[in-house]
């Protein structure tokens, strides 16, 4: 058994400390808000953003980030990514030599273009940091349903650990060291299924998806070739996997804030609406910005920018991208 904190108390945090639990091991959950500490404690629930996930009674919940991050085996960073350097900064006078943090936030710092483990190993350079990313809706994970996902590592003995920790029936994890490849993947599927999103919110249908889904893989896995990813991570679990359950799911925040747009709504109005952080929103200025770095081209990913941030209609962008210059298609990819 392992005593683990689990940093974050949103749906994912909320449904990976219930996994966790499940699986024999000692959890905190350490919540930024008083007021949220105090709703876990009477109900053993977040009625707020994962309700009817029930957590047991021997989970433990703090505001206190010494509390929360001294002493523990494994901290589970779930915060969303715009505050992950912010939380970092915040743990690391109380995160020990070695200590394991398994990163689970989902994005690229627009600012510095960096990932989030980039992020946490330069703001605890002490941790061991490692990845959990793959297609894993919380609303699914909390409720028991067969879930895979992959872990990454620096190396196979940290994967292996963070492999052993929460694998579970429900819940089959596998492991790689090319954690760039899976960041890239979980970052960038969030564009595209903003993109996905409005496509849906226009009225078109299953051909469109078919092909934003497509082409988005293939911006995706350029980009992440030019950086120096595995291809084959982008072909994989956190690849193809996280970006079709990201475009098609119900769940998706990212999808729900697209297809808003897509009737019409403005993109803070659409952000309002989801009621959560829309990661995809937040990656897509950073996505761009890599693309230009690297010299790749990314369609897809442009348009959406000019569709959140420039005042194109959705309806415009489609036609952009319907009426580019004829390409081949094995030579584009």
């Amino acid at each position: 058994m392992a005593n683990i904190s689990v940093i974050g108390s949103g749906s994912w945090g909320t449904a990976i400390a219930w996994l966790l639990s499940n699986n024999g091991h000692q959890v905190t959950i350490w919540s930024y808000l008083k007021e949220e500490t105090e709703m876990f404690m009477k109900n053993h629930e977040n009625t707020d953003k994962l309700p009817g996930v029930k957590l047991a009674d021997d989970v433990k919940y703090t505001n206190d980030l010494r509390e929360a991050v001294s002493g523990k085996d494994i901290l589970v960073l779930a915060v969303p990514s715009p505050v992950v350097r912010s939380t970092s900064r915040s743990m690391s006078p109380y995160v020990a030599e070695g200590q394991l943090i398994v990163s689970l936030a989902k994005g690229i710092e627009e600012s510095t273009l960096m990932t989030m483990s980039e992020i946490e190993e330069q703001e605890i350079p002490q941790a061991n940091v490692a990845v959990l990313s793959g297609p894993s809706h919380a609303e699914e994970v909390g409720r028991g349903l067969p879930t895979t996902i992959v872990a990454g590592a620096h190396d196979r003995e940290t994967a292996q650990r963070v492999q052993s920790v929460f694998m579970s029936p429900v819940f089959r994890v596998y492991t790689s060291s090319d954690m760039l490849g899976i960041q890239i993947g979980a970052s960038l599927k969030n564009v595209i299924a903003l993109a996905a999103g409005i496509a849906d919110g226009i009225g078109y249908g299953d051909n469109s998806k078919a092909a934003l889904i497509t082409r988005g893989s293939a911006e995706i896995t350029r980009l992440g070739i030019a950086m120096g990813a595995n291809p084959k991570t982008l072909l994989g679990l956190s690849g193809i996997g996280d970006l079709f359950v990201t475009c098609a799911s119900k769940h998706s925040r990212n999808r729900n804030a697209g297809y808003l747009i897509g009737k019409g709504y403005t993109m803070k109005q659409a952000m309002d609406e989801v009621h959560q952080v829309v990661e995809g929103v937040y990656s897509a200025k950073a996505g761009l910005l890599l693309g230009k770095k690297y010299n790749i081209e990314m369609p897809i990913v442009e348009v959406i920018n000019k569709v959140l941030f420039e005042g194109m209609s959705a309806e415009e962008g489609v036609k952009e991208l319907m009426m580019r210059t004829g390409k081949d298609e094995l030579e584009s990819w």
